[in-house]
């Protein structure tokens, strides 16, 4: 015998799945969601060099002491400038953090990629891989960020 769906059925049915779905947590926007991000904000040509400002947001839920970068940077051809290390110092959980590094010598127009190469240092709650297992990388300029 074929099942009779009724109306009143579906429209419950309906309401219960929009009412999960509007319930459901939404990160805020600029929010990194269970993770840590890093974005190249801005680069400022100085006279010492190329200033690089990072917004660095530590989504994950657990506090992190200490967090300095091995990190390539690659002129407008690929190839290798320099590899160095960007200090981000303490990130803590939900609190954005921008951190400013001067370049010595470096171009800032000459600039092409970014590479975060790896954690140097990591002292989290949550233990060394916090600086690494879920960063997402992005940039508002025209350098791109790798990782």
């Amino acid at each position: 015998m074929p099942r009779v769906i009724r109306p009143h059925a579906v429209f419950a049915l309906f309401c219960a799945i929009v009412t999960l779905c509007l319930a459901a947590p939404v990160a805020a926007d600029g929010d990194a969601p269970g993770g840590l991000s890093i974005e190249l904000n801005a680069q400022e040509q100085t006279e010492r060099g190329c200033k690089l400002s990072f917004l660095a947001r530590n989504g994950s839920g657990a506090d992190i002491a200490s967090a300095i970068y091995e990190t390539v940077l690659f002129d407008s051809t690929g190839q290798v400038n320099q590899l160095t290390l960007f200090d981000f110092g303490a990130l803590p959980t939900n609190k954005p953090r921008l951190r400013q590094f001067v370049v010595p010598g470096l171009q800032c127009d000459a600039l092409g990629q970014v590479l975060i190469n790896g954690a140097a240092t990591c002292e989290a709650d949550a233990g060394a891989d916090a600086c690494t297992s879920a960063l997402t990388l992005t940039s508002r300029t025209g350098v791109e960020m790798m990782g």
